[in-house]
């Protein structure tokens, strides 16, 4: 393996542009909330995960793919990729409406998976105050055609701007739907339950304070910057004041974590990828 391999991406890449914000955290979290309400998508989730049980695992080891496919060599985002559709090629549901069975690698799943993802990772970003050019945006989508592959996607089949995204959310809404699936899982998202390591504490009666708190507010968020069609059918207000808030909010959180080390805003594959991209250019990189 190259060692001083940049990956999929590379720093000169919108990708990395746009990854580097740790306010992203939030975009995460927005993608599975518009990610459930697709029927058929959530029952795949729902009927061959554990999330319940390891809600904060899944978590993690779904941060670390992501990371992993912007930030790896790319041997190491295609072996991730592989991974992954091993594991899909295997699983099946059935469709709650129609009692079919599918399997969840079908393309069009893959497809809303990934367009929701990269769409909540760019909106959540711009509304954070992060500086993107209609052109670096275009760029961005574009260049997450290469994430969309690893998956077992056609890239060709995946939108690649803008207007595509727009297109594609106009004639996949009629699909969508506010599930009894949907709703359990919102909840679900909104207040899961504590890591094991803060449980004992509860146990004995204490409470957790600030940080229930911080991420209530961090889920509530997140559900704001969700696009005001997708917020009325959670029964939310699709108002634009509503989204005026949430901007301002995730912008307060951006700056906030900006006042934060560099070596707690970044995991360690980022740094890794920062200090490869040193050695190419022959530069030492930022302390």
């Amino acid at each position: 393996m190259d060692s001083d391999d940049l990956g999929l991406f590379g720093p000169g890449s919108v990708t990395w542009k746009v990854h580097a914000e740790p306010v992203l955290l939030v975009a995460g979290l927005r993608s599975l909330y518009l990610q459930a309400l697709h029927p058929r998508a959530m029952a795949g989730v729902a009927q061959n995960s554990d999330y319940r049980a390891d809600a904060w695992g899944r978590l993690v080891r779904t941060a670390t793919y992501v990371a992993t496919t912007v930030y790896g060599t790319t041997a190491e985002a295609e072996a991730a990729g592989s991974r992954l559709r091993r594991l899909h090629e295997r699983l099946h549901a059935i469709d709650p409406i129609t009692g079919e069975r599918f399997r969840i690698d079908e393309p069009d799943l893959l497809r809303w998976v990934h367009v929701a993802e990269v769409e909540s990772f760019l909106d959540t970003a711009r509304r954070a105050g992060v500086p993107l050019t209609p052109a670096e945006v275009d760029g961005y989508y574009t260049e997450q055609r290469r994430a969309a592959a690893l998956v077992g996607l056609d890239p060709a089949t995946v939108p690649g701007t803008a207007e595509e995204v727009a297109g594609y959310y106009r004639a996949v809404r009629p699909e969508l739907r506010m599930t009894r699936e949907a709703a359990e899982t919102a909840l679900f998202l909104t207040a899961p339950p504590v890591p094991w390591k803060l449980s004992l504490p509860i146990r004995l009666g204490l409470t957790l304070g600030p940080p229930r708190w911080a991420y209530l507010g961090v889920a509530g968020t997140a559900l704001a910057l969700l696009p005001a069609w997708a917020r009325r059918m959670y029964g939310g207000l699709g108002l634009p004041t509503t989204a005026l808030s949430a901007d301002a909010t995730v912008r307060g959180l951006r700056l906030a974590l900006a006042a934060l080390p560099q070596r707690w805003r970044e995991g360690p594959l980022q740094q890794a990828a920062r200090e490869r991209a040193a050695r190419s250019v022959g530069t030492s990189p930022a302390p």
